[in-house]
């Protein structure tokens, strides 16, 4: 695949699958950083054999060049403090990238609960800006259906929610179930 700028053996005459293999995750890890798994994949495509890709790969990880414990933890913090997501979307995106499950675990135990509560509070207060015309009821199933798509458990969300609906009653009127606005 001449297209990404990597070396392919059969157009450029390398006959050294291990300087390709080495060619190829050093590319890949150019733009951004990579699960092992990832990589292996990216390997698999292009055709390495495995017991090179192996090799590639362990030595990669001895010098530090794939970590998937530090990937797993700068993960997590930049999906969630970018994307406001929550434990449950965090651990699902990990485990599609390869990462293994307890590493993953580790990642998410780095995570403070209060962190999490207040990063889905903001995530309503922000919302409910756009909802003040909306029933109660309405606007507490479209924040629950946020705070639910971005990984955060029914119980916090639902009393995050309530609370919010509450304070923010003078501020973010909704319309009661007349189509009225609260007095």
């Amino acid at each position: 695949d001449g297209a990404e700028g990597v070396a392919d053996p059969a157009v450029d005459g390398v006959s050294d699958p291990y300087a390709v293999a080495r060619t190829i995750l050093l590319d890949k890890l150019t733009g951004q950083p990579r699960t092992r798994a990832e990589l292996a994949g990216v390997l698999a495509e292009r055709e390495i054999p495995d017991e090179v890709a192996d090799q590639v790969l362990d030595r990669f990880t001895d010098v530090g060049l794939i970590d998937d414990a530090a990937f797993a933890n700068a993960w997590v913090e930049s999906r969630h403090r970018g994307r406001g997501l929550g434990k449950r979307a965090l651990a699902q995106e990990l485990r599609r990238r390869g990462v293994d499950d307890q590493l993953a675990r580790d990642a998410l135990e780095e995570l403070d609960p209060e962190q999490e509560e207040d990063t889905a509070r903001a995530l309503v207060r922000r919302k409910l800006r756009s909802m003040r015309s909306l029933d109660r009821q309405v606007a507490m199933r479209r924040l629950l259906g946020m705070l639910a798509r971005k990984g955060y458990p029914g119980g916090m969300a639902m009393s995050i929610i309530k609370e919010e609906l509450d304070a923010g009653h003078e501020e973010f009127p909704l319309l009661d179930s007349s189509g009225l606005e609260p007095e």
